[in-house]
This record gives structure tokens, C-alpha cells and sequence, in this order.
């Protein structure tokens, strides 16, 4: 039987999740440009503030009013989305159910307020805690390390084993199975460390690493490095707005790399917040139509586009200071999505600055 329902959970949590790391990491606009007709779908659809449901494809009627456990992944991604306010009010939401029970179950029935029949386990899954680090690295709140703590706290005293640690086949009376899936320490653990490393001050390769990483559905971190980005990639995608051409693609070594380098975006494990959009959800609307998208401009190196410098061992100062300053020209690039409005004004105050310029020049 073909099933018609439509969520973010389970079957479709990692269509949303690569959409949108796969832009980050190779560059391609194309992902983009589906995520955001997505996500805006979702946010217009299945959101009822601040959980989500599975409605009908067709009808957009709520087939189910249910909070699935594989749910629970979405505001960290709404964090590399960069639209925190709805994240922060859903990871709440989520969180309220693990503090009712110790754990989150499979199921939780929004109109009942119970949990589902048939969806009392949980098996050490990782996504709220995996969102719980995420809005921690975005917001630096401490509450999110209260949640990690409540976190540990139930893994510790309900879930421990004598060889690890055991599924919870019903979270109401924490009943043990002799089953450990290895996510637990691929995600769950590896998430809870990340969250209390850094909130002690990281040194670790993730948080300090020559690259920005971007972790896989399954937690793996994938470096954006430059061979596995489109370095070819350009403005030419339909409704591109480039500005300040005339940058020059130079030719450096990428063996050799430093730390990264803050631009106008928050540098988030890889991924990339931008920092001057909105925080409602509107933002993430589709800019075929309605907005203009302001691209990475023909020649940017993969360096420039992403915040990493690869030095030449013999290169000059004179050299390093040329090259600082066309990297902070790019770093005024970096990837926004503007509405039609704001794009408009920008190009009549380009004119108007050229106009300027040009009338001081004829009268000088």
C-alpha cells in the first residue's frame, strides 16, 4: 500500500538533513534551492507551533498528531539553516517529553498526551541530543547544558548495563533489553561529549580542525575540503546577483592549511549560520519568484568561498598582505538569501554610489 503521509520524521528525516549538508559541502545551489521549497513546505504544513505532524499528501489534512522520536534531529538542522527562534521553542517541546519519562519514546500522541501504543521504546537514539549541541554552539546558553546533564543523568541511571548500555523497551517503567545499537556510540555519546568539550573550551579536531566539518546523518564527519567541493562552481545559476567582480582566482597550495576564518556567517562545526537572517521562518521561502539570491562571484577560490587559507610556504609579506586583502573582499560574498526588496535597494545604492564617484571624477 502506498502511503500518502507527509513529515519530518521517520523515512524522510534524512531527505531534509542532506538537502541541505549537501549544498554546504559541495556547493551546488541546485540542493539549495530544493531545501528551501522543502523546509518552506514543512514550516507552512506540518508545523503547529512548536511541534510538527504528518499530514496527507495531497489534502494537507493531519493524519497524524504524533511526535516521533526521529523528529527530534530537525532543530539542529533549523540551526544550520539558520532559523533559531522555531528551534529553540520545538527543542522545548521535545525535551519535555524526555524530562516526563527519562527517555523520549518512539511515539508520543499529541492529543492524548501519551505515549503511542506500540512506540514505548527507546533505543539510545541520538537526534534530541544531537540538537541539544547544536543550540548550544549557536546560542551559548547554559540551559542546553542542564538538558545534556538530564541527559547523562538518564542514560546513567536508566540505561546502564554491565557491558554498556541497554535499550529501553518502555520508557514508562524503563524496562531493559540486552541490545545496544551502535549508534549509541557513533551519535548519542559522541554528541554529549561534543556539547561538554565545548562548553569547557574546545581543543579537539572538530571545533579547531584545518577545515569546517559537516557530520553525516550517521555522525561521521565529512571535511569540506577542496577536492570533494565544486570549485568551478559560479554565478550563473537563474536570478544570480554577483557583486565585485574583477576578484582574481590565484592558484595556491591546499596541502597546507590554518584555522578558519571568521566571516559575516557564525562558523558552526562545519556548518555555516547566517547571521544576518531573519528569525522567523520566512526567510527560508523560495526564491525562484519572490526573492533574489546574492551568489559567490567567478573567481572566489575554494579558500575564499569557505573561510580557509592555504599558504605557500615561500610566499612573501608583501604577498600575505595582498592576499588578506582580497580575502577580506570575499568574505563580504558569502551566500544570502535577500528578499526581492533588499536586493532592489542594494543595486539602486551600487548606482548611486558609481553615479557619485563618477560625477567627482568628471569634476576633477
Amino acid at each position: 500500500m502506498y502511503l500518502q503521509d507527509a513529515g519530518i520524521g521517520t523515512s524522510i528525516d534524512s531527505f531534509y538533513e542532506y538537502l541541505l549538508k549537501a549544498y554546504l559541502l559541495f556547493g551546488d545551489e541546485e540542493y539549495l534551492f530544493i531545501f528551501q521549497e522543502a523546509y518552506a513546505a514543512a514550516m507552512h504544513y506540518l508545523y503547529n507551533d512548536p511541534w510538527y505532524v504528518e499530514v496527507n499528501m495531497d489534502s494537507a489534512a493531519i493524519v497524524w498528531p504524533l511526535f516521533n522520536s526521529l523528529q527530534a534531529f530537525w532543530p539542529g538542522l533549523q540551526v544550520l539553516a539558520g532559523d533559531i527562534d522555531p528551534a529553540i521553542r520545538t527543542h522545548a517541546a521535545f525535551f519535555s517529553v524526555w524530562k516526563r519519562y527519562g527517555f523520549t519514546p518512539e511515539g508520543f500522541n499529541l492529543a492524548t498526551l501519551t505515549v503511542q501504543h506500540g512506540q514505548k521504546s527507546y533505543p539510545l537514539r541520538p537526534e534530541l541530543i544531537e540538537s541539544t549541541y547544536w543550540l548550544y554552539k549557536a546560542t551559548r546558553d547554559p540551559r542546553y547544558l542542564d538538558v545534556g546533564r538530564d541527559m547523562v543523568v538518564s542514560l546513567q541511571y536508566g540505561a546502564r548495563c554491565p557491558c554498556g548500555y541497554c535499550h529501553i523497551v518502555d520508557v514508562e517503567f524503563h524496562k531493559k533489553e540486552d541490545h545496544m545499537e551502535s549508534f549509541f556510540l557513533a551519535e548519542t555519546v559522541k554528541y554529549l561529549w561534543l556539547l561538554f568539550d565545548l562548553a569547557s573550551g574546545p581543543d579537539n579536531l572538530v571545533e579547531n580542525g584545518p577545515y569546517k566539518y559537516i557530520f553525516s546523518t550517521e555522525g561521521h564527519l565529512l571535511p569540506a575540503t577542496p577536492q570533494i567541493s565544486l570549485i568551478h562552481e559560479h554565478c550563473s545559476y537563474l536570478g544570480a546577483y554577483c557583486k565585485g567582480g574583477g576578484i582574481e582566482q590565484e592558484s595556491r597550495k591546499s596541502d597546507i592549511s590554518i584555522h578558519p576564518q571568521e566571516n559575516n556567517t557564525s562558523v558552526i562545526s562545519g556548518s555555516w549560520v547566517h547571521s544576518s537572517y531573519p528569525s522567523d521562518s520566512s526567510f527560508l521561502e523560495s526564491t525562484t519568484t519572490s526573492g533574489l539570491m546574492k551568489g559567490l562571484c567567478p573567481g572566489l577560490t575554494h579558500g575564499q568561498k569557505y573561510g580557509i587559507s592555504y599558504l605557500d610556504a615561500t610566499r612573501t609579506a608583501q604577498e600575505d598582505r595582498s592576499m588578506q586583502q582580497r580575502e577580506n573582499v570575499a568574505d563580504s560574498h558569502s551566500l544570502l538569501v535577500v528578499s526581492q526588496q533588499s536586493a532592489d535597494n542594494s543595486l539602486s545604492k551600487n548606482k548611486n554610489n558609481d553615479h557619485d564617484r563618477n560625477v567627482q571624477e568628471s569634476s576633477e
